[in-house]
């Protein structure tokens, strides 16, 4: 099998599929593949979840640091968009982590497109903060460790009809000072309540 059938295979391949691939096969992978083969590997899997392969028996134990942006959405109303997440049943933004190559406004702009079904324009993404440090530290149910450093975009211009992904069960607008009290995110709002002061 060459390297493009390689990765078509591992393309098809469901997420928990690519999540159980041996660090031994990686090992193996990374000695046939050019450096353009490994980084579209890294795409396909996902950088986070690659990164973590990569670690072998240290996988799930050694905290990332893990580059991402996540965008507040405001409608006509003034009111900003919540997503209640699946993994932990709390309410956060749209946004998630950085793929190898990507801007932070590539970033953005896919992640809330996959989580919403928004399209955004990037002259749209007005920059309200980068939020990073403890308050950005998190768990994730299989023990993942990580501190998110998060590129904050404040979006009032888009197009499209919300929806939810896999990693959402509601999409909601909520007045600014009627949130929920389950939030995930609540340092990124609490940027944006500050930026609106400036």
């Amino acid at each position: 099998m060459n390297n493009k059938e390689i990765l078509k295979e591992i393309r098809e391949m469901s997420g928990q599929q690519r999540r159980q691939i041996s660090y031994e096969r990686l090992v193996q992978l990374f000695g046939q593949f050019s450096e353009d083969e490994i980084l579209e590997l890294s795409e396909i899997i996902g950088y986070p979840v690659f990164a973590r392969l990569c670690m072998n028996e240290l996988n799930h134990k050694f905290p990332l640091l893990q580059d991402g942006a996540a965008a507040v959405i405001v409608n006509e109303q003034g009111q900003i968009l919540l997503q209640r997440r699946v993994d932990n049943d709390r309410w956060g933004l749209p946004g998630g982590c950085q793929e190898l190559r990507e801007r932070f406004e590539d970033t953005v702009i896919r992640e809330v497109f996959e989580e919403t079904g928004l399209v955004v324009k990037e002259e749209d993404l007005t920059l309200v903060a980068v939020v990073s440090g403890d308050s950005r530290k998190r768990q994730y149910p299989n023990g993942d460790i990580v501190y998110n450093n998060t590129v904050l975009y404040a979006i009032k211009n888009y197009t499209g009809e919300l929806k939810c992904d896999e990693e959402s069960k509601v999409q909601q607008f909520f007045n600014i000072d009627n949130l929920p009290e389950s939030q995930h995110d609540a340092d990124l709002i609490q940027a944006y309540v500050q930026s609106l002061k400036w």
